[in-house]
């Protein structure tokens, strides 16, 4: 433990966290933001404006910070402002920026069909192109059975094991049918 004076902000802080019962982590994080903007600032956060928060932002931005780790600091700065502070137009100055999403890479139809060229066996290709038409993943396609394939009804049950949870889902047979060719 340090020996630092605390100072009445940061006390006022801590109590405001304690009373909505945050986690010791979430308040050493939040501590940690607003020691971020202070030492940005050179002053206490207390005597912030629009156009400090604005430039705090833009210098986390340059830092070449993630957008992750920027939207968890000015978090913690928001529930200095409005919270604590009960400053809530500097509050609404604050902004999160949504992360760009990550699209899966998916084999092109080419690729797949180069792929089912150099299958060593019908039983291969049959399996690796449920895998790719079905969307299936590889634990499924293993514990497919012959059971599980309705060829009148044209369906295929797969078993899905996600923690604890089991479910059944019918995929279309219109992909087998191809693949015998």
């Amino acid at each position: 433990m340090t020996t630092k004076a605390i100072t009445p902000l940061r006390q006022r802080m801590i109590e405001d966290m304690n009373a909505r019962k945050l986690c010791a982590h979430t308040q050493r994080s939040h501590i940690y933001s607003c020691k971020r903007l202070a030492a940005f600032l050179k002053r206490s956060p207390e005597t912030a404006t629009r156009e400090d928060l604005r430039l705090f932002q833009l210098h986390l931005a340059d830092t070449g910070m993630s957008i992750c780790n920027r939207n968890r600091i000015m978090t913690g700065v928001r529930f200095l402002f409005r919270v604590t502070l009960r400053r809530l137009d500097l509050a609404a100055e604050i902004y999160h920026i949504r992360e760009p999403q990550k699209v899966p890479q998916v084999m092109s139809p080419d690729e797949m069909r180069r792929l089912l060229a150099v299958a060593s066996s019908v039983k291969v290709r049959v399996l690796l192109s449920l895998t790719y038409g079905c969307g299936l993943r590889a634990g499924e396609v293993v514990r497919l059975k012959v059971k599980h394939i309705d060829s009148a009804q044209k369906i295929i049950r797969i078993q899905r094991w996600s923690g604890f949870f089991n479910s059944t889902t019918l995929l279309a047979l219109d992909l087998i049918s191809s693949c015998r060719a």
